[in-house]
């Protein structure tokens, strides 16, 4: 957020000062990365606060929420970026000064370092709200390159080129927009509870199958709550075992399948007798 606040201060005055529109649009999709991070963060201090009893499942939704929003903060900077470009482009300005140039390669440095920063720290978490904000950065990255490409068609035309200044916003626009859905879409997933990838369930059905006094498993069903997962499963053991042993086998199948990945916080297991084969042919 620091550094935001340094490049989105320096891309706004040089901007205004170079009469560049696209550097003062990506300025202001940089000061929406601010904002964005305040939300990121704010969603992860409530997602991580422990489960009580109006939340008995914690408050994981907290941070797939914050990365809708995020996400919708970015499909909000692309239309009002788009709007504005579409304003200027008819009317005649000057062409940006060439120090701009200069602003935005260094822009563009900086946020690629912080895109793969931040989006190295999402995957170890498995955080959306986290990968979202990185693509906050990437995405200025993009229209910091984009801005350079217009910038630079407009001082090499000359006259009558000034509008490529413009072109360069609205097309980093649409890159914005893109990666705003691209963000949007996973974030809805994991708040309408989308089960996970297949490897994640396949991994937990093995552990349960692989525990000793397991017959099958029946049913396996995961839903993530956000970077934790939650587990609701159905194993079959022989009809004849004692409750007693057959409640230690349930235990052992959540201890396997918390052990082997941190990420499961509960598993619910409900105990089936293990059907033979004349009686699967009967049903």
């Amino acid at each position: 957020m620091a550094v935001n606040v340094v490049l989105s201060g320096t891309k706004l005055a040089a901007g205004i000062v170079g009469h560049s529109h696209a550097l003062v649009a990506d300025a202001v999709e940089s000061f929406a990365d601010i904002f964005s991070s305040l939300i990121v963060w704010r969603g992860l201090v409530v997602a991580a606060v422990p489960a009580d009893e109006d939340h008995p499942y914690g408050h994981g939704k907290a941070e797939p929420i914050a990365s809708a929003i995020v996400a919708a903060m970015l499909l909000g900077a692309a239309l009002w970026i788009a709007l504005k470009a579409f304003g200027e482009i008819m009317e005649p300005h000057p062409a940006p000064a060439p120090f701009t140039l200069i602003v935005l390669v260094v822009v563009v440095v900086v946020k690629e370092i912080l895109f793969r920063f931040v989006s190295r720290e999402g995957k170890a978490v498995d955080s959306s709200a986290v990968r979202t904000d990185a693509w906050h950065h990437r995405s200025d990255a993009i229209t910091s390159v984009a801005a350079g490409i217009g910038i630079s068609v407009a001082l090499i035309g000359g006259k009558g080129f000034e509008a490529a200044d413009d072109v360069a916003a609205i097309a980093a626009a649409g890159i914005i927009a893109w990666n705003g859905w691209h963000l949007l879409r996973p974030a809805l997933n994991e708040l309408m509870d989308t089960a996970p990838g297949p490897e994640v369930i396949d991994q937990i059905r093995q552990i349960a199958k692989d525990t000793p006094g397991v017959g099958s498993v029946e049913k396996c069903i995961v839903r993530k709550v956000g970077y934790q997962y939650f587990v609701d499963m159905h194993v079959e053991v022989d009809p004849q075992m004692t409750v007693l042993l057959s409640h230690k086998i349930a235990h052992d199948v959540k201890d396997k399948i918390r052990d082997a990945i941190p990420a499961v916080s509960d598993v619910l297991v409900h105990i089936e007798p293990l059907k033979t084969a004349a009686q699967s042919k009967q049903n």
